[in-house]
């Protein structure tokens, strides 16, 4: 646990580091926070309602997901892909702290400077642009708390298992972009998932994708039970992480890691 925490502080440490970064993905999200709110706005502009989204639901749906998109991570991350192929992957496998705890623990920490950044000032200019629902019950905070802690394992549970295809292919690029269209479609990301056919809801909710956005902005707008939504997120980040262990398990035992 200490050499965990330490990991986790050196993440937001190295992330706190990059400020312009951190202002500019910030900015961009507010831009894209706003052409989002405007489109499902005037999508539910002629029936007052859309899924059973009214227009504050709607708003806070658009702000609070583009905050937190950058704290769950949903964009394209190739770092132990860059390092299988280099072969540093090895001096990761001969460190006391097994790899993929070394980064699920550095990803919590970006994570946690990404709140007080890059989810604080979307979620702030919203509120003064736009009438947004807020949670009507205290304990729909810890709740939501728990649920993003949930939706980022699970998002780094699913890029730690793109980037391990590098073990067998050495350039991984392709499986990355795959990952970067089935996040940004599929997680809610860009259109609600109640959007969708009801078929199509029940195929999605049973990968990981709905699970890294849709389910922390359902418990934030109060849609369905809160214990259903976290209690499913849990058997999920529980399934991704034993799927990482287990693929990082083969390809260490029965792989040649390049320059290695």
């Amino acid at each position: 646990m200490p050499a965990f925490a330490a990991l986790v502080r050196a993440g937001f440490q190295r992330h706190a580091s990059y400020r312009r970064a951190t202002l500019a993905s910030a900015f961009t999200n507010s831009v894209f926070g706003f052409l989002k709110c405007y489109v499902l706005l005037t999508a539910a502009s002629g029936r007052g309602e859309i899924a059973g989204y009214d227009a504050a639901s709607l708003a806070m749906f658009a702000w609070a997901g583009q905050g937190l998109l950058g704290v769950v991570e949903l964009f394209s991350w190739t770092e132990v892909t860059n390092r299988i192929r280099t072969g540093d992957i090895v001096s990761d496998l001969l460190r006391p702290v097994n790899p993929m705890v070394a980064f699920l623990a550095a990803d919590l920490g970006r994570a946690g400077h990404a709140l007080v950044i890059r989810l604080a000032v979307p979620i702030t200019l919203g509120a003064l642009c736009f009438p947004l629902r807020w949670p009507s019950a205290a304990a729909t905070w810890l709740w939501l708390a728990v649920s993003v802690l949930l939706a980022t394992v699970i998002s780094f549970a699913t890029r730690y298992l793109v980037n391990l295809l590098a073990f067998w292919w050495l350039d991984a690029r392709g499986p990355n972009t795959l990952w970067l269209f089935g996040s940004a479609l599929f997680s809610g990301l860009a259109i609600p998932i109640p959007f969708f056919p009801e078929w199509a809801q029940t195929v999605l909710w049973c990968t990981p994708f709905p699970w890294m956005l849709q389910a922390p902005l359902d418990v934030l707008l109060e849609r369905g039970s809160p214990v259903l939504s976290v209690g499913g997120a849990t058997v999920v980040a529980v399934g991704m992480l034993g799927s990482c262990a287990v693929v990082q398990h083969v390809a260490v035992r029965r792989l040649v890691v390049q320059g290695g």
